[in-house]
């Protein structure tokens, strides 16, 4: 069955909350309050089926103290029922509430003339006329005016045909996408715990599920749902669903948040967005402070006005659109295409709206073409164009924007609106296209790669340059001088690159294939003479400065070239000795020879060690750890067993 969610809208006292029970045989008042003072405050829930649609009402305050828990209703909903008094016709409210629903794009709706027996055929026809106006050229234009009188009943056989009629034409929901639950309402029931309640924005709901609650990143399990007061084997987008959660008190859960797939969306503070100034507004100014709603969220934050600087202060004229970098005051959770509405912080009135472009930018000079260009690129109206053409575009923009540091591939459905079950086939898109190159799990522009493919060459080719020794440069060190602030997946994928092109090769060090460390025959003379004392030294090889000693080398020279037949590995360093790698292997076989001649209970100690191999104690400590190390030994007390 088809479900749609219906939202009231319209001034204090014009019957709304009237209406929706003589629809649906439901008081939506159920605070105690509400029924004192005969007004509604808060939400309120009801529902009917009609023919085979499922109608879930979202009736909403009328006063203008109230109108930031009507915006908390009217994210939501799929159709409008716009109340208008047939007594008083248009008022203040009325407009505001049309207002918000033209700006969050509620896709249909009618109009309904109430308490439709306190007024006369004049009276009458003057608010049909009233109301045609305000709504013209809207997506109210040519709507059914339906009279209807909720104290006898008269036109609400008419106004459910009209409703029925209107809800055919709404789209459904995405019910197979990530599941998002803006939260409305929080409560306890004895006996079951914390129950949020909210409409199905997108995805599905079943007991069992694991999600998160954002934000704040709390992980919560689901333990049953309910959808209009009855258990559900599971609840889906476009209905107002009850969510019963295991892992969370009813304290730590508040409008506003979020019940959303976990690894989908990304906390932020700072979007760019289109904006819509109602005509009736002020000029909106760069810097202004505002109140931002967008679901059942309600945040402040300041609004920066995108664009080339101009003489004077930049604002957004009455009646125009625009492009800002909305920078809030405490984080969100939003994703692209996400309809908003913006009140001024003091007096509270509604003055905009508009559509998230990029829920996570990066930072950049708003008051360049440069970012000016990059909001128009990413501009599009979900109602209308290609989708999968404007998400691509998108994504593209994105991993531009992104530079050096890449685009992780989960962030395409929250920043680029990209369902997740095909991110792959996006992504190959992208990359067949020359958008795109995948690293691990990033996306890196194609020019970003080649610039560090090339960094990477010509720091090598310095490198060897300056010091024709040395075997490479260590593979860290290299990303430290080419790519510090960088993404190492990126670094790692231009590396992977350059080896398969056979142009560096990388072991313990990253060189060219080209280069070969190339000593001039007094280095060559040097090295000879340096491996030669080493091995006629054995266990006591003499130091760096004996060598240059006995050799007449430089001492920068000798230190150069002890360096490169280390990492040769023709030399081995233990501690601060140098010791040719052939004395060392003569050792370990000496003392693994020890246990054959002892038995398995073979040890040896400091002083049989020095004794038996004719060193002192400055070369048979390093020489016994480095035994330890190599697991020929392990010391126990002031010995080794041999093992």
């Amino acid at each position: 069955m088809k479900s749609v969610v219906v939202g009231t809208a319209g001034h204090i006292d014009h019957g709304k909350s009237a209406l929706v029970l003589a629809l649906t045989g439901t008081d939506p008042d159920r605070l105690k309050e509400e029924k004192a003072r005969g007004i509604t405050i808060d939400l309120g829930f009801a529902h009917q089926t009609l023919a085979d649609i499922n109608l879930a009402f979202v009736d909403v305050p009328g006063h203008e103290r109230f109108v930031k828990n009507m915006l908390a209703g009217a994210g939501g909903i799929d159709l409008v029922v716009l109340v208008v008094a047939a007594d008083e016709s248009v008022m203040p409210q009325t407009r505001e509430h049309f207002a918000i629903c033209r700006l969050l794009r509620v896709p249909a709706g009618v109009v309904a003339l109430t308490k439709s027996d306190l007024a006369d055929a004049d009276t009458l026809a003057i608010a049909r006329l009233e109301v045609q106006a305000l709504v013209a050229g809207s997506f109210l234009d040519g709507a059914p005016v339906v009279p209807v009188s909720a104290k006898t009943g008269e036109g609400l056989a008419a106004l459910r045909d009209a409703l029925v009629a209107a809800s055919r034409r709404v789209s459904g929901r995405p019910v197979d996408a990530v599941t998002r639950l803006p939260v409305d309402r929080v409560f306890s029931m004895k006996g079951f715990g914390t129950v949020v309640t909210g409409t199905l924005v997108s995805g599905r709901i079943a007991p069992g599920d694991e999600l998160l609650l954002v934000p704040g990143d709390r992980r919560v399990s689901v333990r049953g749902v309910q959808v209009h007061g009855q258990k559900h084997a599971d609840a889906v987008a476009g209905q107002r669903t009850a969510v019963n959660l295991q892992g969370v008190d009813v304290e730590d859960v508040q409008r506003g948040q979020t019940l959303a797939t976990p690894g989908v969306f990304e906390e932020t503070r700072s979007v760019d967005a289109s904006v819509e100034l109602l005509p009736e507004a002020k000029p909106l100014k760069h810097g202004a402070r505002v109140r931002f709603h967008q679901g059942t969220v309600e945040l402040m934050g300041r609004v920066a006005i995108v664009g080339p600087a101009t003489a004077g202060a930049p604002v957004v004229a009455p009646g125009s659109r625009a492009f800002v970098r909305l920078r809030l005051e405490a984080p969100a959770v939003l994703a692209r295409g996400d309809r908003y509405i913006l009140r001024t912080y003091s007096p509270p009135m509604t003055i905009a709206g508009g559509l998230i472009l990029d829920p996570s930018p990066p930072r950049s000079a708003l008051r360049s073409p440069a970012t000016l260009e990059r909001c128009r690129a990413l501009a599009f109206d979900p109602e209308i164009g290609d989708r999968v053409e404007a998400a691509r575009r998108a994504a593209r923009v994105m991993i531009d924007g992104a530079g050096a540091a890449a685009l992780p591939v989960r962030a395409l459905t929250s920043r680029a609106g990209i369902d997740p079950r095909e991110r792959d086939a996006h992504v190959d898109a992208l990359v067949a296209g020359g958008h795109a190159v995948r690293a691990g799990e990033v996306l890196v522009a194609p020019r970003v790669l080649k610039d560090l493919t090339g960094a990477i060459v010509a720091t090598l080719g310095e490198h060897h340059r300056a010091e024709p020794l040395s075997d490479g440069i260590p593979r860290e060190a290299l990303r430290e001088r080419v790519f510090r602030r960088g993404h190492r997946a990126v670094f790692e994928r231009a590396l992977t690159d350059l080896v398969e092109a056979q142009t560096v090769a990388v072991r313990d060090r990253v060189a060219l294939t080209t280069h070969r460390p190339a000593l001039s025959a007094a280095e060559e003379r040097t090295r000879l003479a340096i491996e030669q004392a080493l091995r006629d030294g054995g266990l006591t090889p003499p130091d760096a400065a004996a060598i240059a000693t006995s050799s007449g080398a430089p001492a920068a020279v000798v230190d150069r070239i002890l360096k490169l037949l280390t990492r040769q590995k023709v030399l081995v360093r233990v501690d601060t000795l140098v010791f040719h790698g052939e004395a060392l292997k003569r050792l370990k076989a000496d003392v693994a020879g020890l246990k054959a001649a002892a038995g398995a209970g073979a040890r040896i100690d400091v002083a049989t060690f020095k004794e038996r191999f004719g060193v002192t104690r400055k070369f048979a400590i390093p020489l016994l750890e480095y035994l330890d190390r190599e697991r020929v030994t392990r010391r126990v007390g002031d010995a080794r067993v041999i093992l």
